[in-house]
């Protein structure tokens, strides 16, 4: 009988043994054996304030400003139906925009270009034709009409939105042959015929020219505009009825995204902003965070972090969440960090939803791709993160704990608003962590509604909360 005794006991301490070396989670079972297990790193310091785009909200839209700061959606993907017909369709969905909380959009290039029905409006053509002129085979663009453009425009102020142009100042396309005499040949280089008879262009406003043989880089073989002629510079950005300042004050513009800017000298975006002026985001698709911030500081512009995306890919889709910790440019500088998961030109991130509930938790002005919103993924669930984000992402940020599947960030709060505390799941399994939060006896709830658990913090401000499987959670005060 003892020895039946002695080989149950042993048998059980193996199976606590080995439970113990492989599920080392559930013997957490109290604050202080918590806080002993990972060391909180603070990613920002700063006072806390929301990322701004410059401009003042009125008060008689819909839209509102919000503690939080503004979510854009890119109101466009490759190869929309072409026809005419997508400011229309844009316009109607404006309203329900604005009241999901999104406060700007960013549209396709709206000038026509080389293609003409059929561009996407990366191959510029005439700035000042927005589809009013007979051009490159067409009226409209393949977007629409001047008149419904304008139309929407006014539509998304009217909602206290903001709408951004997606500026290609790189190169032009749809030029007319000419004799270049600085290659010696033929070169599609003559915009003097432009319908709008606005910013005539000519061999000497395109590398190779006087001036040398090149700027920073060329894209797809298309003349290369040099923005340091005089004659370019004008008409871009300092001429009062140049291509910035129309945009601005006739188009109504609130601001830019700027395509391709390897292609040129961050001086040119810094120079634009300096006499345009309005919100400024560049495309500089690189995943090192020190390119993407020394551009940023040098054109005075935001950027888009693209080392956010692709950390996002490999901690998500190659399941190990710790990548999380490393840098990205919300880190580095929030207030000129654009997060997305998904746009136009790359949509490798697999688990999107994880990836949203990440942007809109944390700093930076996170953008919604189209089709991710109105097509691919749960409305429902991206307009309760874009609330989340608008009214409790607050305040600099906290990594409170990561392993390969588990990831807990505090945003610790702004001017009153308490913040929150996000914990994504990439397991298959629930998730319970003991976390510290900067509240001290309160309850709090998951806004997100995917766990029905109201703890209160302890006096210590720890409490314990959990996570579905390749979920998420979003905790904050019951208030």
């Amino acid at each position: 009988m003892k020895k039946h005794n002695f080989k149950i006991c042993f048998l059980t301490a193996l199976l606590v043994g080995f439970y113990s070396c492989n599920s080392n989670d559930d013997l957490v079972t109290n604050s202080s054996e918590a806080a002993a297990q990972f060391k909180v790193i603070n990613v920002t310091n700063h006072d806390g304030h929301p990322f701004s785009t410059g401009k003042q909200s009125s008060t008689t839209g819909r839209y509102v400003a919000n503690p939080g700061g503004g979510v854009m959606m890119q109101a466009f993907y490759w190869d929309v139906p072409a026809g005419g017909t997508w400011w229309n369709t844009v316009n109607a969905k404006i309203t329900a925009w604005s009241n999901a909380g999104i406060g700007s959009i960013w549209l396709p290039p709206v000038s026509k270009a080389q293609n003409g029905p059929f561009s996407m409006g990366y191959d510029p053509t005439d700035y000042f034709d927005f589809g009013n002129y007979n051009q490159n085979g067409t009226i409209e663009t393949r977007f629409g009409s001047r008149t419904e453009l304008e139309s929407l425009i006014t539509k998304v102020h009217t909602e206290n939105m903001q709408v951004y142009a997606d500026m290609v100042l790189n190169h032009n396309s749809g030029g007319q042959l000419e004799s270049n005499p600085f290659t010696g040949t033929q070169t599609y280089t003559n915009f003097t015929g432009v319908a709008s008879g606005k910013f005539k262009r000519t061999s000497a406003d395109f590398y190779k020219n006087s001036y040398g043989n090149n700027d920073e880089g060329a894209f797809g073989g298309f003349p290369d505009l040099a923005h340091v002629v005089p004659n370019v510079q004008d008409w871009l950005w300092k001429r009062v009825d140049g291509v910035g300042k129309y945009y601005k004050n006739t188009m109504k513009f609130d601001g830019w995204r700027f395509d391709y800017v390897k292609g040129f000298a961050p001086w040119v975006i810094k120079d634009w902003n300096a006499n345009v002026g309005g919100f400024s985001v560049g495309e500089l698709w690189d995943s090192n965070v020190n390119i993407l911030n020394d551009w940023a500081n040098n054109a005075n512009s935001s950027v888009f972090d693209f080392a956010c995306y692709y950390k996002m890919n490999d901690a998500f889709d190659g399941n190990n969440l710790n990548i999380l910790n490393d840098d990205m440019m919300w880190k580095r500088n929030p207030y000129k960090a654009v997060t997305f998961v998904a746009n136009h030109d790359t949509d490798e991130i697999w688990k999107k939803e994880l990836a949203y509930a990440y942007i809109l938790t944390h700093e930076g002005y996170p953008t919604i791709f189209y089709r991710d919103y109105e097509e691919w993924l749960n409305k429902t669930k991206m307009n309760n993160l874009i609330w989340i984000h608008n009214n409790k992402a607050t305040g600099n940020t906290s990594i409170l704990f990561t392993d390969t599947d588990e990831y807990i960030a505090r945003r610790n709060g702004y001017n009153g608003n308490p913040g929150l505390v996000v914990y994504i799941n990439n397991s298959s399994t629930w998730q319970e962590r003991w976390i510290q939060t900067n509240w001290t006896n309160a309850q709090i709830k998951d806004f997100t509604g995917n766990s029905t658990w109201l703890p209160t913090t302890q006096g210590d401000k720890w409490v314990k909360i959990q996570c579905p499987p390749n979920g998420y959670s979003v905790w904050s005060i019951n208030m």
